[in-house]
């Protein structure tokens, strides 16, 4: 069985996915706020699918989504991690959250956590986060990891296409900051 890497932050574990996280994934990705910039809302059924993609890519990549815990009473808060589909411009720090968790800086958190773990790991020139030219929230945490906007792209998601603005990080960018 493949063993996830865990992380850990100042308020945060990103850990692996387990049978259980259908309950809070199915309800942030039922929420029309959260699920407006990624996909659209999804069913339980699609959200257990979405699920077994995320694990699935860990299995064929070495890298994917991990659950994002909150330390203090083990709430799950979203999904943050490395994301590489077919197709994709590059290796991605991608995050989503639930609505209750706006706001409070997990995002960021978690997300430089990822970063980190990327360049760490992966011989990879730069990271990147694809994100909606509409969603100013995602822009702030991409801006506040360091990435700058580089382009534009149009990704690929169960037969839909949806246009996203490319923010990236150099390695050499990163290893400045640190």
């Amino acid at each position: 069985m493949f063993q996830y890497p865990t992380l850990e932050t100042e308020r945060l574990t990103l850990r692996g996915w387990r049978e259980a996280d259908i309950e809070p994934l199915a309800a942030m990705m039922g929420d029309p706020e959260v699920a407006h910039f990624i996909g659209g809302v999804q069913s339980r059924s699609d959200a257990w699918r979405t699920m077994a993609t995320f694990i699935g890519h860990w299995q064929l990549r070495g890298h994917g989504f991990w659950v994002v815990e909150r330390k203090s009473d083990g709430a799950f808060i979203g999904r943050i991690g490395l994301w590489r589909p077919e197709g994709w411009p590059g290796l991605e720090v991608g995050w989503a959250l639930a609505r209750a968790y706006w706001g409070q800086g997990f995002a960021s958190e978690a997300a430089k956590a990822s970063l980190d773990y990327g360049f760490g790991h992966y011989p990879v020139k730069k990271l990147i986060s694809t994100i909606h030219p509409d969603n100013r929230p995602s822009q702030r945490v991409a801006e506040r990891l360091g990435e700058t906007r580089s382009g534009v792209f149009e990704i690929a998601i169960f037969g839909r296409r949806y246009p996203v603005d490319i923010w990236e990080i150099s390695r050499e960018r990163w290893s400045a900051r640190a």
